[in-house]
């Protein structure tokens, strides 16, 4: 994997501590008059480091669903926040008179502080609801999905989102018994699924909420729409840093900056008679990692894996 050596003063903060902050700093060759979209605000740290580049030309449009998120803004003319899912990119930004961007940036990983707040329900480590929604008006919860997804969806959401070895037995296991207890509370659904953990129980559950956790949000089919708003969003010369934290995201990333779209099966047709027209260039031949420094000041930049294209 590609990695980064820059050391320039790290941007912290106690709500999330910004994972590759100067690898993506450097890879958005951010332009001092510049507009950029911070698709994932959170904790505010990338946003900082790109105000700080900005002079006062410069915008940054900062998008995020999560109302705790805008407890984090500080204020500055510059900064235009937007509380909403960066599916909508493109709405927001012609709401705003903005055409095109010189540069976009998403980091997909859950934040610090959503981890750390049991309320929420992302975090194996404490008790609370078992929710898992980033927009806490979203209409359907993770105790919802539990409790009324088929055998057959819970097995494919296990499968697909969480890599779960035994994601059929888990399912079954799950539909079996889940009419025999309460399923309000991550300590409720923990004792339900605890005859089913295989392996490393922390690794196993990990896996099983995450799963959760994308289907919830709706995580993937966000990504995809955002992507795609991407080609038309980005000027041609601006860059797109992703940051992804597992596997089928950065599977996700890594054929949309290769083909410009999600139509794999297409465009790999060997009897196809059209030329896919490239949209995207990889600043990097690998994905980015944090490198040992980092990888010992925050544990959960271990699997993050940066992508940085330029639009062509």
């Amino acid at each position: 994997m590609g990695k980064s050596n820059s050391n320039s003063k790290l941007q912290t903060s106690t709500y999330h501590v910004p994972v590759l902050y100067d690898e993506v700093l450097k890879g958005l060759a951010i332009k001092p008059n510049g507009v950029y979209v911070d698709c994932t605000f959170g904790g505010g740290g990338h946003s900082k480091g790109i105000l700080q580049q900005l002079n006062s030309e410069g915008k940054l449009f900062a998008f995020d669903q999560d109302e705790d998120a805008q407890k984090n803004i500080e204020q500055d003319d510059r900064l235009i926040f937007v509380p909403h899912n960066f599916r909508y990119l493109q709405r927001f930004l012609r709401l705003h008179n903005v055409q095109k961007v010189d540069g976009a940036l998403a980091d997909l990983g859950v934040s610090s502080h959503q981890f750390d707040e049991g309320s929420r329900g992302f975090s194996t480590r404490f008790d609370g609801p078992l929710d898992m929604r980033m927009d806490v008006h979203a209409p359907v919860t993770a105790s919802q999905i539990i409790q009324n997804f088929s055998e057959q969806k819970l097995h494919k959401l296990f499968e697909q989102y969480g890599q779960v070895t035994n994601a059929k037995t888990l399912a079954k296991h799950i539909v079996q018994n889940r009419n025999k207890q309460p399923l309000q509370t991550i300590e409720q659904f923990k004792l339900l699924i605890h005859a089913a953990v295989k392996g490393n129980p922390n690794k196993y559950l990990a896996q099983v909420f995450q799963a959760l956790r994308i289907e919830v949000n709706d995580e993937i089919g966000a990504l995809k729409e955002m992507l795609l708003q991407l080609n038309d969003v980005v000027k041609p010369g601006g860059r797109a840093a992703i940051i992804t934290f597992h596997s089928l995201e950065d599977r996700v990333v890594k054929n949309f900056f290769r083909y410009g779209s999600f139509e794999i099966e297409l465009n790999e047709n060997p009897f196809s008679t059209t030329t896919q027209q490239k949209l995207w260039k990889n600043t990097t031949a690998k994905p980015i990692t944090a490198i040992d420094e980092e990888l010992k000041r925050n544990k959960r930049s271990r699997s993050a894996k940066l992508r940085i294209a330029e639009r062509l």
